[in-house]
């Protein structure tokens, strides 16, 4: 990086952690659109992280994440703390860039610098999260919001990376969408730390609580260690008309507190390992690529298409003759 360059993304950097909302959305466009430029500023904001309590918020399209989200930073910033949303959107199929509706949703709080919205991009991730969303995180985090909401892109049943961002995680439901128990056996609610019942003033919204508790008293949504013992409560809300809200934000905080009393530190431990081993299988796979070259790589393509070599061998010939 040159010295010209490396001072603009100091300033940056400098203006962005002391409130600047226009250098951190700049600094947010940059994170997101360039890996290179990712790694130079986490690797200077990286120490100011860790402060921030990030809650993942996901569910079915048409669940009402969006307005919950607007409700549960209301809430938040009644209380006196500084929020910050990440909202992924799915992408745009031309441009690949969000469709920014959860922003156009989440308006009323535009008016609030306490409040900082972010809308992105899924770029096709199946996990409902995009490449940079945990970077996004972070800057918010080290610019000093105390609460970090991301809401997923809704996909449903894929959107399992949640938990890998998130501290506390919500999984929506909503009577009249289909049948409970079959979405349940997706796994989604595996992730769940709460589980919110939204639009309960529609008919079957006790119904859904009722079969929500039957599986956690079933214990097949849980898949956590023997060491968290917590169990997920079932509360209905109705966002649209702020009903339920104040319910939600007390069991986040029973969640946070709970948190803090077990190996949390194990727990980032375990983040910190899946992360570390995503970038060095992306770092490894690109090194290769490298090494080895396209041509390489297509030969190698057309023999396993025309089943002269299988995939297996096709790796280790590759891999064998990387170096």
């Amino acid at each position: 990086m040159s010295e010209s360059r490396e001072g603009a993304l100091n300033s940056r950097i400098e203006r962005a952690m002391a409130g600047n909302r226009r250098a951190l959305a700049r600094l947010m466009t940059a994170v997101e659109n360039d890996p290179t430029v990712a790694r130079d500023v986490m690797r200077r904001v990286y120490r100011r992280t860790g402060r921030a309590h990030t809650v993942g918020v996901t569910g079915a399209p048409g669940s009402g994440k969006s307005t919950l989200v607007a409700r549960l930073a209301a809430a938040y910033r009644a209380q006196g703390l500084t929020v910050g949303i990440v909202a992924v959107d799915p992408s745009s199929p031309y441009s690949g860039g969000a469709l920014l509706g959860d922003r156009v949703r989440m308006s009323a709080l535009a008016g609030d610098r306490d409040v900082f919205v972010r809308s992105m991009a899924s770029r096709g991730s199946l996990g409902g999260l995009a490449r940079g969303t945990r970077d996004t995180v972070r800057l918010l985090d080290a610019a000093g919001y105390q609460r970090v909401i991301i809401e997923t892109v809704g996909a449903g049943q894929s959107e399992v990376d949640i938990v890998r961002a998130a501290h506390t995680t919500l999984v929506i439901q909503v009577p009249g969408m289909g049948d409970t128990i079959q979405t349940l056996k997706a796994g989604i609610l595996e992730i769940a730390d709460i589980l919110v019942v939204n639009k309960a003033d529609h008919p079957g919204a006790d119904r859904a609580a009722a079969a929500l508790e039957a599986m956690l008293d079933l214990g097949e949504t849980t898949n956590r260690d023997a060491a968290d013992d917590w169990r997920p409560p079932v509360l209905k809300t109705v966002a649209s008309e702020g009903q339920g809200i104040e319910a939600l934000v007390d069991a986040l905080d029973r969640h946070m507190a709970y948190s803090c009393t077990l190996d949390s530190g194990r727990r980032e431990r375990e983040r910190a390992r899946r992360e570390l081993f995503e970038i060095l299988r992306g770092d490894l796979l690109r090194q290769l690529m490298e090494r080895v070259g396209e041509a390489r790589i297509d030969a190698i393509i057309d023999r396993i298409t025309a089943r002269e070599m299988d995939p297996y061998a096709a790796a280790d010939n590759l891999l064998s003759n990387a170096g």
